[in-house]
This record gives structure tokens, C-alpha cells and sequence, in this order.
């Protein structure tokens, strides 16, 4: 009988690229790190290296390690436990789809609303990284602060969703964008067409849990005044949002 070989119990060196690039520094460190674990070259079992040797291997601070760590607990891949470090506990990211079914009629409206966005939101974004003053970041922070409180009550945050990307519109100082966002209302926000039926609750905070993380990453892309770096973490919060609900159609 051959034996199977065991989990590593402790961190290996990571074969990763140093960052050097501002804003978006977390969403980077994560999908590399998210990139390792799907591979197999951190399997389940296996430990992260220390945060304080993350942070020596990707060149960046603790606080883009825990963002990214947080992203990565996000997506059901690791556990950290106190005294013990971050686990691999999934090769795979865990399911989080945010219904368990949607009528075709609402999917199509869905996607029609989300390709739209695709073609202006990541562009509002740049505007609010290079444009936002004082009162822009803090309402920004503000709604974001929000939708993180409402997910922790367990509730769908669609009207704190809408609140954020609002406040980004806003950020633009070109009032049109803010005009846009405001007639979409809350039809924008994709959870906003669902009915009571079609949630699926078992697996709508994790879902919310990524959506969270991809905020995080915009805010600090903004907040970084990083135009390029605002309009790609909107392009792939948008994106990812859209290939989430193309599943839906492919089903119907």
C-alpha cells in the first residue's frame, strides 16, 4: 500500500512577484496567492508563510497581507486561527452564487443593466480616483462602512450597494455620472430584481463576502489616486458580477 503524501505543516518558501505597482496592492497579493493554491503549489492542509514573511515575499505592508488574507477567507480558501496561522483548507473557491434560481426574463434584464455598467463605471472610477476631494472620500468611506455593516446583519445591502457606487459617481464632479446612477436606482444592483423565492440564503453572505472585498479593492484604488488601478478593480468587480449571472442563463 502506498502512502499517501501528507500536507506540509509549515510555510514553504512562495515563488511570488514583488509589487511595485500603487493601489490595488491587496487584490494583487490575492490572486497570486489564490493562483498558488488552485495549482497545488499550496496545498490543502498547508500553511501561508507568517504575515510578516508575506509581507517580505510581495514587497508590501501588513495591511495589503491582511486585505488580501481577508479576500481569501472571502472565498472559502483558507482559515486562520489564533496561535495556529492561515490554513489552505480548499483547492477550489467555494460556491457562492447569490440565487438559487432567476427567471430568464430577469437574468436577461440583469445582464443587459450590468453590460451597460461595464461601459461606465470603470471609467467613473478612474474620474473619482484623479478628481475626489476630502468630502468625496469620506462619503465614499461612509457607504462602504455601510455595506459592510449591513452584510454582517445578514441582509442582502442593496440599497448600500447602490449608496457606494453612488457616492463613486459623485466623485466624478461630472454630474452626469451621478444623473446616470440615479435614474438605473436600484435596478442597478442586480440582488435588487430577485424575489424572496429565488435568494439563496445558504450561500448569499459569501457571495457578499467577495463582493465586500472587490469594494475594498476600488476604495483603495481611489483613495490611492490610481486611475488605471480604479478602473480595473471596477472593471473586474463588474465583470466577475456578470459571469456570475451569464451562469444563470446558460442554466434557463
Amino acid at each position: 500500500m502506498v502512502a499517501k503524501p501528507q500536507p506540509r505543516t509549515e510555510a514553504a518558501p512562495l515563488n511570488v512577484q514583488k509589487l511595485t505597482r500603487e493601489g490595488n496592492l491587496s487584490m494583487h497579493v490575492a490572486d497570486q496567492l489564490e493562483g498558488l493554491i488552485t495549482n497545488g503549489s499550496i496545498a490543502v492542509g498547508d500553511k501561508l508563510p507568517t504575515e510578516s514573511g508575506l509581507c517580505e515575499s510581495f514587497g508590501v505592508s501588513r495591511t495589503v497581507i491582511r486585505e488580501a488574507v481577508a479576500h481569501l477567507k472571502s472565498l472559502g480558501l483558507v482559515e486562520a486561527r489564533r496561535g495556529i496561522g492561515t490554513t489552505v483548507i480548499r483547492a477550489m473557491p467555494a460556491e457562492a452564487m447569490p440565487a438559487k434560481r432567476i427567471r430568464p426574463t430577469t437574468v436577461q434584464d440583469i445582464l443587459h443593466v450590468l453590460e451597460l455598467r461595464l461601459n461606465m463605471e470603470p471609467a467613473a472610477a478612474a474620474l473619482a480616483a484623479e478628481r475626489h476631494n476630502a468630502e468625496d472620500r469620506a462619503l465614499i468611506e461612509a457607504k462602504h462602512v455601510a455595506f459592510i455593516a449591513a452584510r454582517r446583519e445578514q441582509t442582502l445591502a442593496r440599497n448600500e450597494d447602490f449608496e457606494f457606487h453612488h457616492a463613486i459617481a459623485k466623485a466624478t464632479h461630472n454630474p452626469f455620472f451621478a444623473l446616470f446612477f440615479e435614474q438605473l436606482n436600484l435596478s442597478a444592483i442586480p440582488r435588487s430584481k430577485l424575489v424572496s423565492s429565488e435568494v439563496n440564503t445558504a450561500s448569499a453572505d459569501v457571495y457578499l463576502q467577495r463582493v465586500e472585498a472587490e469594494h475594498q479593492a476600488i476604495v483603495d484604488a481611489i483613495f490611492a489616486r490610481d486611475p488605471e488601478a480604479a478602473h480595473e478593480a471596477m472593471r473586474c468587480h463588474l465583470t466577475r458580477a456578470q459571469e456570475t449571472y451569464q451562469q444563470f442563463r446558460e442554466k434557463s
